[in-house]
């Protein structure tokens, strides 16, 4: 079975030691949510970043749509929209969230495996899992970290990793957040992570969330809010490694060089360009 030799990869999003956030974080108190308003800029970066993406052809992707019957996740669903609900319910099923437990290997099919046979996991391996199912379907997909403002002198917390998913119908990028199986909305049209950050900053009364599981607002915006400050996610999703990540930094805001008071952030392009961060894939 092609682990560490597969094509795509889908491991962390950026080169930071994950287990001290997700074991964390669900630590993070409602009030804590004192959300601000962010600024960012509209145009793109002068110099162009490049993203890659994954291919449904790729051989490791067409054995984990074949070996989970994710076609049949998605029978019946016609937009994009509709099948990343689908298969984001489908992964929050797979296991009960563990924030202190890690997979032995690090690519979706290893922790499907592991799953089946009863093992809990972090919200890194629903991101993980979440992000390699909808390439496998043609939905372009990546993990996204997610940094709270303080994220170098927080000793705990600092971090939550969700997915984000290009829509080709709606052309446009939307947040899924694998562990609560929670996509952000705003009058029933699914957000990017930026654009749910500035919702919640305005308290936009139409913002709301889609959950197959029935996940309330005002229980889940309260704990996500702290986390949407920075957000990072891999440039190279065609390799399994741990390649350079971008970073979108607030506009006036410093960029992070360490996580949690001891763990360096490192191979990190940073930009304030809300329009390199979120690019139209290949």
């Amino acid at each position: 079975m092609p682990h560490a030799n597969a094509a795509c990869s889908f491991a962390l999003a950026v080169s930071l030691a994950f287990t001290p956030i997700l074991s964390a974080a669900a630590q993070t108190s409602s009030k804590e949510a004192q959300v601000p308003t962010l600024k960012f800029q509209d145009a793109p970066a002068a110099e162009a970043v490049k993203f890659q993406w994954c291919s449904p052809d790729d051989s490791y992707l067409k054995k984990l749509r074949t070996t989970f019957e994710l076609d049949k996740v998605i029978a019946g669903k016609d937009s994009d929209y509709e099948k990343v609900q689908a298969i984001c319910h489908w992964v929050r099923g797979r296991w009960e969230h563990n924030g202190n437990n890690e997979p032995k290997k690090s690519d979706p099919i290893s922790i499907l495996e592991e799953a089946a046979a009863g093992k809990r996991f972090r919200c890194v391996e629903y991101s993980v899992v979440l992000s390699g199912a909808l390439n496998s379907l043609g939905i372009s997909a990546r993990v996204l970290g997610l940094m709270t403002k303080d994220v170098e002198t927080r000793p705990s917390g600092a971090g939550h990793v969700v997915t984000e998913a290009y829509l080709r119908d709606q052309k446009k990028w939307i947040m899924v957040d694998g562990q609560w199986d929670a996509i952000p909305t705003l009058k029933d049209r699914p957000l990017n992570a930026v654009e749910f950050q500035a919702a919640l900053a305005k308290k936009d009364p139409d913002l709301s969330v889609y959950s197959f599981s029935k996940i309330k607002s005002d229980r889940y915006f309260p704990w996500i809010a702290p986390y949407l400050y920075y957000f990072n996610a891999r440039l190279d999703n065609s390799k399994f490694d741990q390649s350079p990540g971008l970073m979108l930094v607030p506009i006036g805001e410093k960029e992070p060089t360490v996580f949690q008071k001891k763990w360096p952030i490192k191979n990190m392009t940073h930009t304030h360009s809300v329009n390199s961060f979120y690019p139209t894939p290949n």
